[in-house]
């Protein structure tokens, strides 16, 4: 994060609409500018790499969580249905 500087004239002026409060929230929108500058877009096949590789995990993950609801529902219905 960076330090700035701020006019301190020893007290507030009127509530929120402050000049303090205007030049703080016209830093920030300029600091956040800055750094969205500064990000690097994925190219179009790294984009298509990204989301395939994302469905085949969730996929993956999905079919585990089945498998492991499928299994301990039997075992529940076997526990349970002893006759």
């Amino acid at each position: 994060m960076s330090h700035t500087a701020t006019n301190d004239t020893g007290g507030r002026r009127g509530g929120d609409g402050s000049r303090a409060s205007r030049v703080g929230v016209a830093l920030y929108l300029r600091q956040v500018i800055a750094e969205l500058r500064k990000v690097v877009r994925p190219t179009r096949n790294e984009l298509v790499t990204y989301t395939v590789a994302a469905l085949i995990f969730v996929s993956v993950v999905m079919a585990f969580v089945f498998f492991l609801d499928l299994l301990f529902g039997k075992l529940v219905l076997w526990v349970f249905s002893a006759s």
